[in-house]
């Protein structure tokens, strides 16, 4: 095991962040897997497809409760010791999804699955970041690009298997890459020593900051318009496009690759001009998600907006990023916290597009309901920004 006093090699670097990816692609097919998987389980519980995004919902639930008590009660642990146990609840999480019996088990073992997923991807982008300093949202990226790939490959393939296979072999499938993560960890990953200072009442601190309530709320709102287009990506490609089964994979595939895109994107932006990033990727955002009402009946046409909507995702690592700048000594706890507003997106986008959906709005609803989460999301934006900018100014003033 590598101990912190060891020079670490450029190439041993390269490992951890890519065992911290690898982590990353586990937690984000568990996470895109239910709602490509959608259909099936909905069928296998004999539920409409808005009552079965319950599930997406449940376990971004877990993510959003998971996030702060995990990440405050690890703050005093070393990062590698916390990243192992959160990869191994992760496997026990999915293990347990794979014997759900009834929906209702299906909902609390996709809840239980959340817990951890906050606190890893948040302490993973730290351990990063360290790893890094010069390029910290490019490092960032590269363990979100994990997540990414999983929208690539993971939903996708976990589509294809429940199409042919079964739904439950995908969650037995994200069991054992947990696990081959937490042993790549346990291996590869330095045994960096607590900070001086960091503690639960100082990681509590992140929750006071109006800059990371402001970013972590543009995340919570923006980010929601993705997520209300996953979700049902897939009946309105079968239902609404009037798509083969068999074709809802590859549009999957082209979405996570926009999202891998716009991660890397969207990284390497936040280093020339974080503020610029943020706003040009929402803006992005809304403009695509209005165009995916309009497309919606073209299969190819609508593929494109797909990847394009994806792009969107570049925001993670740039609000990531944000939220180190501004948390202070409460870096643990925001990082956490990231991912558990990146889930309330998830929460959220699904459950207005379905309430829309039933309302009658039709399958193109999840579009609308997309574009005014994004631009709901740029105003918090602004906010944030018109605030520091004013305190900036007022510090010049009084010096």
């Amino acid at each position: 095991m590598t101990h912190s006093a060891d020079p670490l090699s450029t190439g041993r670097i390269a490992f951890i962040i890519l065992a911290l990816a690898l982590g990353g692609f586990a937690i984000g097919t568990t996470e895109f897997a239910a709602m490509s998987l959608l259909p099936f389980y909905a069928a296998d519980f004999a539920v409409t497809e808005p009552v079965a995004a319950h599930a997406v919902s449940a376990y971004a639930l877990g993510v959003v409760v998971g996030a702060p008590i995990l990440g405050l009660f690890g703050a005093s642990w070393p990062r590698r010791r916390l990243l192992v146990v959160l990869m191994v609840l992760i496997a026990m999480g999915n293990a347990a999804t794979v014997w759900a019996p009834t929906y209702h088990t299906l909902l609390a073992f996709r809840f239980v699955s959340g817990l951890p997923h906050g606190a890893y991807f948040g302490v993973a982008a730290l351990l990063a970041a360290s790893l890094l300093p010069e390029k910290r949202a490019a490092a960032a990226s590269y363990v979100m690009a994990g997540l990414a790939v999983a929208t690539v490959i993971g939903a996708p393939f976990a589509n294809w298997l429940g199409l042919h296979v079964g739904w439950r072999v995908v969650f037995g499938g994200v069991s054992g890459i947990a696990l081959a993560t937490a042993t790549a960890l346990l291996i590869l990953a330095p045994q960096q020593p607590v900070q001086v200072g960091r503690s639960m009442r100082r990681e509590m601190h992140a929750l006071a900051h109006p800059q990371v309530l402001l970013t972590l709320g543009a995340g919570a709102v923006g980010f929601g318009g993705l997520f209300a287009v996953y979700s049902f990506l897939a009946p309105v490609l079968t239902e609404y496009t009037g798509a083969t089964p068999a074709s809802v994979p590859w549009v999957f595939a082209i979405f996570g690759l926009g999202i891998l895109v716009g991660n890397l994107l969207g990284g390497w932006m936040a280093d020339i001009s974080l503020k610029a990033a943020a706003i040009s990727l929402l803006a992005w955002s809304a403009v695509f998600l209005a165009a995916f009402t309009f497309a919606a009946t073209d299969f190819w046409l609508l593929s494109l907006v797909c990847f394009a909507i994806g792009m969107g995702g570049g925001l993670g690592p740039i609000l990531q990023v944000r939220l180190m700048d501004v948390a202070g000594e409460a870096q643990t706890m925001a990082a956490a916290l990231h991912h558990a507003a990146f889930n309330i997106a998830n929460a959220l986008g699904p459950w207005l597009a379905g309430l829309a959906i039933t309302a009658g709005m039709g399958w193109t609803a999840p579009g609308w309901v997309g574009l005014c989460l994004a631009l709901g999301g740029i105003l918090i934006l602004c906010v944030a920004f018109r605030l520091e900018h004013r305190r900036e100014r007022s510090a010049l003033t009084a010096s």
